[in-house]
């Protein structure tokens, strides 16, 4: 067992173990529960009853946090002529083409999120292995890879996260900070828990949310009782 901090372990005595708590009382408690002296990130952690190694169980998606993340977020667009020029209008820190791929090449990753139009694809695919492996190419799935940027631009710069099941099953998000509150927290979530539950794929039998904990970056996880969520689900 890793060694804990005194501040965590005094955290964990306001959590009884094994006990699921209500949707908006986990949101409370972790909030509560947390100790860092920066404003800690709230993550969420749901385990599916889906088998990743199906293709058609696969989870994956978007959604637009309703408060975002609590940070700002730095955009890059791959684009050219009247599509760069949209990109800087709709608030995208970088825009361009070639000069972008040269400085990425070089080792620079200034940029949280990258968008591409399709006809830019050809060649931000051959930086590929790079962006690849940060998280940073730009994916259809994902809305990332579009003619619209204007939108995609602005939906990233207010929250809009993607997400993807684990080998294991499981799913993590970040959900904003601490800082937010619980009413801002609870909608996030919110959001977040509704677009798990409309991408319920049609061969998942049986449970579908098996289980879902929160937690902050330093404290501890709190379950959360999934039938305090359930209405969610109409």
């Amino acid at each position: 067992m890793p060694n804990r901090s005194k501040k965590y372990l005094e955290s964990s005595k306001k959590i009884e173990p094994g006990t699921k708590h209500n949707f908006n009382e986990a949101v409370k408690l972790v909030i509560e529960s947390s100790f860092a002296k920066f404003d800690e990130t709230i993550d969420v952690a749901v385990r599916l009853g889906v088998d990743p190694r199906h293709a058609d169980q696969m989870v994956r998606g978007t959604v637009v946090l309703p408060n975002g993340l609590g940070k700002e977020v730095k955009v890059l667009v791959f684009a050219k002529g009247e599509k760069e020029k949209e990109a800087l209008d709709a608030g995208a820190d970088f825009a361009g083409s070639d000069d972008l791929i040269e400085k990425i090449k070089e080792g620079w990753f200034g940029f949280d999120k990258a968008v591409a139009t399709p006809d830019m694809m050809g060649d931000v695919g051959k930086i590929g292995r790079i962006l690849g492996p940060r998280g940073l190419m730009p994916n259809a799935k994902t809305g990332t890879v579009t003619f619209d940027i204007a939108r995609a631009v602005t939906e990233l710069k207010a929250g809009k996260i993607d997400f993807r099941v684990e080998k294991a099953g499981i799913v993590h998000a970040p959900m904003g900070k601490v800082s937010f509150g619980v009413d801002k927290i609870v909608q996030n979530v919110s959001a977040f828990l509704e677009t798990i539950i409309r991408l319920k794929p049609a061969s998942s039998k049986g449970t579908y949310l098996k289980g879902i904990a929160i937690s902050t970056t330093m404290g501890p996880g709190i379950r959360i009782d999934a039938a305090s969520v359930k209405d969610f689900n109409k």
